[in-house]
This record gives C-alpha cells, sequence and structure tokens, in this order.
C-alpha cells in the first residue's frame, strides 16, 4: 500500500500535514465537521490553504475492530477522478499522533 502523506493528530483531534504524489506538494489540515447534522454527512473536511479539498468519514475495520477515517480528495490537479485513501497510524511509529495516509484506489 502506497503513502501519499503523513499528517499529526493535534490536541484538538484535527490533523496537520502534507499530501504528497509524484506531482502534489500540499499542506493539509482535516478538521472535524463540527456542522454534522446527519449521519451521511462527513465527519471531517480536509482542508489546503484555506479551501476545502475533500472530506473524511471514520470507519471501522472489520477484521481489527480499531477505528481509522476514510478520505475522499478531489480537485482540479487530480484530474477528473477522485482520490481515495484511508488514515491510520503510521506502521512503526513512536508517536502515537503520528498517522499516513494510505492511497486507497478505487479500480
Amino acid at each position: 500500500m502506497a503513502s501519499i502523506g503523513h499528517v499529526t493528530r493535534t490536541s484538538n483531534g484535527s490533523f496537520k500535514g502534507q499530501l504528497k504524489t509524484v506531482s502534489i506538494n500540499a499542506d493539509i489540515e482535516i478538521v472535524p465537521n463540527t456542522d454534522k447534522a446527519a449521519d451521511g454527512q462527513p465527519d471531517f473536511r480536509v482542508l489546503s490553504k484555506g479551501s476545502e479539498i475533500g472530506a473524511g468519514w471514520t470507519r471501522r475495520a472489520k477484521s481489527s475492530g480499531n477505528d481509522y477515517i476514510s478520505l475522499s480528495l478531489a480537485q482540479p490537479e487530480f484530474g477528473p477522478r477522485r482520490l481515495y485513501a484511508n488514515l491510520g497510524r503510521a506502521a512503526g511509529a513512536e508517536n502515537e499522533d503520528s498517522f499516513v495516509l494510505i492511497w486507497n484506489p478505487q479500480d
């Protein structure tokens, strides 16, 4: 599985870091959606330079029972398709607040 970014969880429950691909290097922030009014709405908003570039939903892994965040990102720079990723703990990291964006191709 390819990592396309790294973020660190902050004390207020948001995440800050970078989205990195071959052609994209952007600072991002994943913030709780405090305006969520219905179950289908995202649990998180993904921002870059003040613009919303995606959303995230809290999910539970069937195999481990652990929670993770499923992200959907869309911007003209990504081309005509959405970019999907899962936000999970960074393997082997000593810092419990260190997470990676794991690319999740849908095809």
